[in-house]
């Protein structure tokens, strides 16, 4: 790849370095304090997170590799269209929430996982171990990407070796989360959302100005053909706005993540928690959109570097119109988006492991029932409690390095597959996704939902959809990739709808 050599080798090790540093600072000065040593502690800060971290966390998040480059891609390729069915959709994923969550804290106060609340409801084993799989898959794809977009950024701008970015982001992001779990992560997305936005305020209207004014953005709200002012354009919303639809509203429902803060929020604050964190999200990928239309401006001059990903383009419209002291905060911009669904990724990994596959006996699971109920224990529960409590923060820390080096495996592997993009790696897990959407929501709010509905709907919504949907990308038809979208949704609701559970032994 041809680098957008904007900083030196030298300068982009020294970045990453006292970025991770100012991190881990961070999360020691404000978080060892707590000293989380409990299971609830860990993995859900104690239920006691207020609403504007909670706010600032879910935003920060959401604010991942798509959110950067993907849209400001879509804004590029597709102009008005391209950002509209990508932001709008964003912003309805992360609203669900707010009826989604009141809703299973009060179904399910002391839980710490989504999977967790699918065993519980249905009383199925197999339908449990079956949501298992898109749930870990989420955050593998989840570390993947961050990885992976993160890695080529570094490299792209500083000629630093792929495998050595994506390196030193992975151990900063893995001991700052040993601290203090969950909330390390939430305590340093706070900083980390603020970094973005003053990145944001800084490099767009500095990008803008260097390219001669507002009129060099509108220049290209066509897109880089011309052809996309109008944001209803049929065509956009039937290739990408169906597709991104489906998958980023599956992807917010079927990602731990934001389960894990929903249990972790305060439960009155889960409401206002996310609905600031939806407008606060909805903010970045509109203001970076700007870069994308200066990128479609032909009189401005921005090349993609040869090999590089058409992702990247807002980087390079960075590069080309800006000194390197603006694509290091730049740089500290994108990488703190990256960072804080890096660590938010590990740390839902870790609930989804400490919760769904470690066994307990069932001595073991009253006593920590009892531990996240508060309730009193006597000095041998104590002492029992106190011990699955360290094994609990081992099992966590243990499963976060398990999915850090799982991912940067494959983020490696991806670098090497030709044609293979940031998009696809997006479109691919968010289909996953899609499989147990339905579910997942019927199992809140409709009483006749079966075990037996949801395991056939889900297995064929698998076996079937997943390699109708990688097919339609292979041959890039957007029939295909819109129906193989169509038909996991379609598939997934009619199984449950047509096997419900008897009458009479209605439960929930």
């Amino acid at each position: 790849m041809t680098h957008l050599l904007s900083l030196t080798q030298t300068q982009g090790y020294l970045l990453l370095g006292l970025y991770g540093a100012f991190m881990i600072a961070i999360t020691y000065f404000f978080a060892r304090s707590k000293k989380y040593k409990s299971i609830q502690g860990f993995l859900v800060a104690g239920r006691n997170v207020k609403w504007w971290l909670g706010a600032t966390s879910i935003a920060a998040s959401w604010i991942w590799a798509p959110a950067l480059f993907v849209s400001v891609q879509m804004a590029y390729q597709k102009g008005l269209a391209g950002i509209f069915w990508f932001t709008f959709p964003n912003i309805i994923a992360l609203l669900l929430f707010i009826f989604l969550a009141p809703k299973i804290r009060a179904k399910l106060p002391y839980g710490y996982t989504l999977p967790q609340w699918i065993r519980y409801r249905l009383q199925s084993e197999r339908v449990h171990k079956m949501y298992l799989f898109p749930y870990f898959f989420y955050q593998l794809m989840a570390v993947t990407v961050q990885l992976f977009a993160g890695g080529s950024l570094v490299s792209l701008l500083t000629g630093i070796p792929l495998i050595y970015a994506m390196l030193i982001m992975a151990v900063t992001v893995l001991i700052y989360s040993f601290v203090s779990g969950l909330e390390s992560s939430i305590v340093t997305d706070f900083i980390q959302f603020i970094l973005i936005i003053i990145g944001i305020v800084v490099v767009v209207p500095w990008a803008i100005h260097a390219a001669g004014g507002f009129g060099a953005v509108s220049a290209g709200f066509g897109g880089v053909s011309g052809q996309f002012t109008n944001i209803f354009d049929p065509s956009v919303a039937f290739s990408f706005g169906i597709v991104t639809a489906i998958g980023l509203i599956s992807g917010a429902i079927s990602d731990q993540q934001y389960w894990q803060r929903t249990f972790a929020i305060q439960k009155k604050n889960l409401v206002p928690s996310f609905v600031f964190g939806a407008i606060m999200f909805g903010i970045v990928p509109l203001a970076l959109s700007a870069l994308g239309f200066l990128a479609a401006n032909s009189s401005i001059g921005v090349v993609l570097p040869a090999g590089a990903d058409v992702s990247l383009i807002g980087v390079a419209t960075v590069s080309s119109l800006l000194p390197a002291g603006a694509m290091a905060i730049f740089v500290i911009m994108l990488l703190s988006a990256l960072y804080s669904t890096l660590d938010s990724g590990v740390m839902a990994a870790s609930s989804l492991y400490v919760t769904d596959v470690v066994k307990y006996t069932d001595t073991e699971k009253g006593i920590l029932q009892k531990i996240d109920e508060d309730r009193l224990l006597t000095p041998e529960e104590e002492q029992l409690g106190n011990q699955l409590d360290t094994r609990g923060v081992y099992h966590s820390r243990k499963a976060m390095v398990l999915i850090m080096v799982s991912g940067f495996a494959v983020a490696l592997a991806a670098n090497y597959i030709p044609g293979f993009g940031l998009k696809h790696l997006w479109w691919i897990f968010n289909t996953v996704a899609a499989c147990v959407v339905v579910p997942t929501v019927l199992s809140l709010y409709w009483k006749r939902l079966s075990a037996r509905g949801v395991f056939w709907g889900v297995l064929i919504a698998f076996l079937a959809g997943i390699p109708l949907f990688v097919y339609g990308n292979i041959i890039d038809k957007p029939v295909w990739i819109v129906g193989a979208s169509l038909f996991i949704i379609a598939v997934s609701t009619a199984f449950c709808v047509v096997f419900p559970k008897k009458s009479h032994i209605l439960t929930q």
